[in-house]
């Protein structure tokens, strides 16, 4: 397989579990409904895990534009291939909600409120305030990537053994930092959903806040960089 390809996947896997529970727990009628926050997170955690498992060993699987740059940051990856890491990672995301909608077309049609359909792909802020969700972002972002260089070490990208202790990092995250933003942590997992919900013909639905997008893009981009330096300059 092709790294492209397998950060398609990777993504896709994420997608798929990450944005299938958020449905099950919120969509009407579903028979997760109600599971409630620790169900959310837990299913985002294994979707991480089965995502990162599955690309490991062909591209590293970073799976996130913020761990790609991270990476390019600290001279562990090379440039010429970002674009290529963060098309794949963008499109695995969008096949990812479109496989999510089409299982619980019908929940959609049964839940009336247009927020939570839009929740089921992306992140929506419990309180809106651009300044305070930026620095969640940022620094849920930070934790992250910092976690990661620490568990992968000097190695290129996350190795298929590390996804497990990755998986529990996002666990971690989902739980403490989660609440404020709904930890999207990673720019193709908002956008590519974010994209899919504009596109696709779901009933009753609203715009797709493109007023709130650009902050779980540019909160993890920033959240990256600084994590980059703090470990390449300050840690080791």
């Amino acid at each position: 397989m092709s790294p492209y390809l397998a950060e398609v996947l990777g993504t896709a896997f994420i997608i798929v579990l990450g944005d299938g529970v958020v449905a099950s727990v919120i969509l009407n009628k579903s028979k997760g409904n109600q599971g409630g926050w620790i169900v959310i997170t837990m299913g985002w955690a294994m979707a991480v895990f089965i995502g990162v498992y599955t690309a490991a060993k062909y591209s590293g699987a970073h799976l996130n534009p913020a761990v790609t740059f991270s990476e390019a940051l600290q001279g562990k990856f090379p440039w010429e291939k970002v674009p290529g890491y963060v098309a794949s990672q963008l499109g695995g995301a969008m096949l990812g909600a479109l496989l999510v909608w089409l299982c619980y077309k019908k929940h959609f049609d049964e839940t009336p409120d247009a927020d939570t359909k839009l929740g089921v792909f992306c992140t929506i802020p419990a309180i809106r305030n651009p300044k305070y969700n930026f620095l969640t972002e940022f620094l849920a972002t930070m934790v992250f990537i910092l976690a990661i260089c620490f568990i992968t070490g000097p190695t290129v990208g996350i190795g298929s053994l590390d996804a497990l202790p990755v998986a529990f990092v996002v666990l971690a995250i989902g739980m403490s930092l989660g609440g404020p933003t709904g930890y999207a942590i990673n720019p193709a997992r908002d956008l590519g959903p974010r994209l899919m919900h504009y596109l696709l013909p779901i009933s009753g639905k609203r715009d797709s806040d493109w007023g709130y997008a650009w902050i779980p893009i540019l909160g993890p981009l920033a959240g990256a960089a600084a994590a980059a330096f703090i470990y390449k300059y300050c840690l080791q």
